[in-house]
């Protein structure tokens, strides 16, 4: 990626709505180029999809809930059970592997506390855990779906 690359990247990660001919305005390059360079990172995988970002009180699920997940079953069959167990939550929005003292990290989204004990309730009687605790969310401080591109 170059440095036109970056800055197509940059504009899109902040709007995917943009116009090709805005963005080769804004980065110095006519439309073709442009569009040529955008669906060469697509065709790459550089650009994964392009998504709306809806508001989640808006949606009636402003309750965040980090869940942290222990077990004492390390190996890839239990991975994939649960994986598949997450895939049917649809408050689970992010799940991750984790290094250190946790096994396994979701994020959730819910709209209030009796909705998360129901959608606990609901896990923990899916999946063997070791040990699962829950921290919750009481403001979001900084949020982007905007990665960095200085590492590039």
């Amino acid at each position: 990626m170059d440095s036109f690359d970056k800055k197509i990247l940059h504009l899109l990660q902040q709007d995917c709505t943009i116009s090709v001919s805005s963005i080769a305005e804004q980065v110095g390059l006519s439309t073709s180029p442009c569009w040529r360079r955008i669906q060469a990172m697509e065709s790459s995988g550089v650009i994964k999809g392009r998504v709306v970002l809806a508001d989640p009180s808006k949606l009636n699920v402003g309750l965040t809930v980090f869940v942290m997940i222990k077990t004492s079953h390390h190996n890839p069959q239990w991975l994939a059970t649960f994986s598949d167990i997450a895939n049917d939550f649809t408050e689970i929005v992010e799940f991750y592997r984790m290094s250190g003292q946790v096994d396994y990290l979701l994020k959730v989204v819910v709209s209030d506390m009796k909705a998360f004990d129901n959608f606990y309730k609901a896990l923990i009687t899916r999946a063997d855990f070791s040990d699962i605790s829950s921290s919750f969310s009481m403001e979001e401080i900084k949020y982007t779906t905007a990665l960095p591109l200085d590492y590039i």
